[in-house]
């Protein structure tokens, strides 16, 4: 289909003095749909209107050409007419980079694609006789509900005094109540008559005088209609004047919006009784509650002041206020129940009362005893039962500033109000009363307070999560076992119930019963396992065992299903690395491995329990990055400001579901004279075949912790050879040490026992006997030497550095 007419007819458009363009559809390939449209034809009073070249905007495309004037209304239009085959007529203004102007368009369908004629009302000059002025009054007529173009009347100083008809269409006319003929050439003032009552005249002055439109909604509530005007300067002395009946869409207007503002409040008051139902529903104390009553009952009353009285005994005391005067809040303290002021009535009775201004507030304290309970500035008060279950709790008293009618929405709302809160009140009191009691129950199984220990600072937190009567699984302890020596524990017994915290308390006085005996941390985990299998076997524990050498400046380690803890030393701070175990309580046939490290002086050490670090929601990986930046970001080393610091940071997950327990080491420096003494470390080991293997994992972790992992493989295996005789010989424990040297390693391990090893030949197919053979071979020197008080101690010397190769 054509878009473009013939020739002759675009001949003709060339010489109309009114804007012509026609556009092709854009098609989309795959669907058909139309997507743009491509300008063909324009002609030359169309550019001038458009006010740029015919060769810049001929072959473009719509969205390319006029970007700003895209939107959801423009396209749909042109879509229509090309698909309907309707045409359209509409009137745009528009102030934008791409195009500029007042403008009325004709839009009719031309082929595939849709013709337009157009022009610039703030442009044109109108000549009754021209064709062109024909033709805009043909599309004046059907475009507006009235139209009318107004010339500037000037005195001899150029003010502008009047303004004359030069057009206007007839449903203009009808306006004013006069004919088309009759209202051309005479002024506006003749004119407007009653129409003038919004100081149209003024408006059109402005219109002329700074060029700028003018567009307003207009109330003539004799003709009970609205007209929305609109005006546009139409050259320099002109105003087009346009007038639309928008009655019926005002109209439908108002009554959407009332129907929207029932809704809204209807909406508004649903809402608040959701967002006070959540606040209170999450209240566990009478803190939490008062600060849901203040942070979102108030609001949603719409009061501006609250407060929250309680019976107890003979008087209503206040627990709760917010927006009262302090002269107020002192005569809310106690107030005996045989007071006239209405919150007692409401105590004693259960009902509800409003009273809506002063005097009705007055009225009710005039008869009884007592000075009168002041305004405090208020005008009307809602006085509402706190009542569950038929126990009248006290009253909720919401104070307004000014003199209100309480409908029957709104004393529905506050009743439903007040109940929540009375349920919520009811549940943190019964709450508070049974946190009281596990609270008593809980310091109970934990230590009073932890023993002073020489070079060693620390402190302790427990943070209770569970509710009600449950008592929480996790305790700590403090163990001084020597000079220099300290054990220290953190655990959790899995579970929030009186057996959970009986079983903490054995496993806790076992655990310094057997730490007290001076086993070592694995027996001591052994053990503490035996016993839990035996008197709980359907209970579980996870423990952190650690036992710290001061003087040594070396910590000793078994975890049991338990969190490492964090080490924080030179300004670094990370997780230990150590051998982990099963927890309590699994398995008779669980092994718990130790592990040995570094502690050097100055340092921090923090024991945790889960709860901490992860739950359900927040991943243990995630608990634990967020705890070591709190480590090593606290600026105090001292163990109760970091503890504080750990517990402001944010680390784990918020809110908590489960307790907390931590405990806080800072190892205190111990200045050492240079070359008086070199690095150490000792251990006490059984006297059974386990002891091999774990003297041998002893060893390897010092070694690696002062950097001496290379030598681990000949002392791991003169260790094994020399605590094996040692095992076998004796009765007894035996003790390793191992001392670092400026140029060897030095490995000693002592028994009871005062016979000393002597070198044997052992037969082909002897199974034993080598093993001093084998440390005379590789060790760098070896020897025996007799303990003060009785035993032996075997030692043996390994080179840091290997000795350099002898030449050929």
């Amino acid at each position: 289909m054509d878009v473009l007419p013939s020739a002759d007819v675009l001949a003709v458009l060339d010489a109309d003095p009114q804007g012509w363009a026609f556009a092709r559809a854009v098609r989309s390939a795959g669907t058909g749909e139309i997507e743009d449209f491509e300008l063909l034809y324009l002609n030359d009073a169309g550019a001038r209107y458009l006010d740029r070249p015919r060769a810049e905007l001929i072959g473009g495309r719509y969205r390319q050409l006029w970007p700003d004037t895209v939107n959801g209304a423009t396209m749909p239009l042109y879509r229509k007419v090309v698909e309907a085959r309707e045409a359209v007529t509409r009137t745009v203004y528009y102030d934008r980079p791409s195009v500029s102007g007042h403008f009325e368009l004709w839009i009719g369908p031309s082929g595939d694609g849709f013709a337009v004629r157009f022009v610039d009302l703030r442009a044109v000059t109108l000549g009754p006789q021209s064709q062109g002025g024909t033709r805009l009054y043909e599309v004046l007529d059907a475009a507006f509900d009235g139209f009318t173009l107004l010339r500037a009347l000037r005195g001899p100083d150029g003010a502008v005094l009047d303004f004359a008809c030069d057009y206007v269409n007839r449903l203009g006319a009808a306006l004013t109540g006069r004919s088309v003929e009759d209202c051309i050439g005479r002024r506006w003032s003749e004119l407007a008559g009653t129409v003038d009552r919004h100081d149209l005249a003024e408006r059109w002055r402005g219109v002329v005088q700074t060029g700028r439109p003018w567009r307003s909604q207009l109330r003539y509530p004799e003709a009970a209609r609205v007209w929305e005007v609109s005006a546009a300067r139409a050259g320099d002395d002109s105003v087009a004047v346009s007038f639309r009946d928008v009655t019926r869409q005002v109209r439908q207007q108002e009554r959407v919006e009332l129907s929207m503002g029932a809704a809204r409040r209807s909406a508004a008051r649903t809402a608040a009784l959701q967002a006070v139902t959540s606040a209170l529903v999450a209240a566990s104390t009478s803190a939490d509650v008062y600060a849901a009553i203040g942070s979102v009952l108030r609001p949603s009353a719409g009061g501006q002041g609250l407060a929250l009285l309680l019976r107890r005994g003979g008087n209503l005391v206040l627990a709760y206020h917010a927006g009262y005067e302090p002269p107020v809040v002192e005569r809310l303290r106690e107030v005996p129940l045989e007071h006239p002021y209405p919150a007692t009535d409401v105590a004693r009775t259960g009902r509800a009362r409003y009273l809506t201004s002063l005097a009705e507030f007055v009225h009710a304290q005039a008869a009884g005893p007592g000075e009168p309970i002041p305004s405090g500035g208020r005008q009307a008060w809602a006085f509402l039962p706190l009542a569950v279950g038929g126990d009248v709790l006290g009253t909720l008293v919401v104070g307004y500033g000014a003199p209100r009618d309480f409908d029957d929405h709104e004393r529905a709302n506050l009743a439903a109000f007040a109940g929540l809160c009375a349920q919520a009140m009811q549940r943190a009191l019964l709450f508070e009363a049974q946190l009281s009691i596990a609270g008593e129950l809980q310091r109970a199984l934990l230590p009073a307070e932890l023993p002073e220990v020489p070079g060693l600072r620390h402190a302790a937190r427990y943070l209770p999560w569970t509710h009600g009567a449950e008592v929480g699984g996790d305790w700590y302890d403090v163990i001084p076992l020597g000079a220099d020596v300290v054990a220290v524990v953190i655990g959790d017994v899995v579970g929030h119930n009186a057996t959970a915290a009986a079983v903490m308390g054995q496993v806790r006085n076992a655990l310094r019963a057997y730490a007290a005996e001076r086993h070592s941390p694995s027996v001591v985990m052994h053990r503490v396992n035996q016993l839990l299998l035996d008197l709980h076997p359907d209970a579980v524990a996870t423990c952190c065992y650690l036992e710290l050498h001061l003087a040594e400046g070396t910590a000793t380690a078994v975890l049991a299903g338990h969190p490492p803890p964090v080490l924080r030393a030179a300004g670094r701070a990370g997780t230990m690395q150590l051998r982990t175990g099963p927890p309590l309580g699994v398995s008779a046939s669980a092994g718990f491995a130790e592990s040995t490290f570094l502690v050097p002086g100055g340092a921090n050490l923090l024991l945790y329990t889960d709860g901490l670090v992860e739950d359900r929601r927040y991943h243990f990986d995630d608990g634990l990055a967020d705890l070591c930046d709190a480590v090593r970001a606290a600026p105090s080393s001292d163990p109760d400001d970091m503890l504080d610091h750990i517990l402001e940071a944010g680390v784990g997950p918020r809110p908590r579901t489960d307790d907390v327990a931590l405990v806080c080491l800072a190892v205190e420096p111990r200045p050492v004279p240079a070359g008086t003494e070199r690095p150490s470390a000792q251990r006490r080991f059984r006297g059974d075949a386990v002891s091999a293997s774990a003297a041998r994992r002893f060893a390897a972790d010092v070694l690696t912790a002062w950097g001496e992992r290379r030598l681990a493989d000949d002392v791991l295996l003169l260790l094994d050879e020399v605590v094996t005789n040692a095992i076998q010989h004796t009765v007894g424990a035996v003790h390793v040490r191992l001392e670092l040297g400026p140029a060897r390693v030095r490995v000693s391990v002592a028994d009871r026992s005062e016979r000393p090893p002597s070198p044997r030949r052992a037969g082909a197919e002897a199974e034993n006997g080598r093993g001093l053979l084998i440390v005379a071979s590789l060790a760098a020197a070896w020897g025996t030497v007799p303990v003060a008080g009785g035993g032996k101690e075997v030692w043996f010397e390994i080179p840091r550095v290997s000795p350099a190769p002898s030449g050929d």
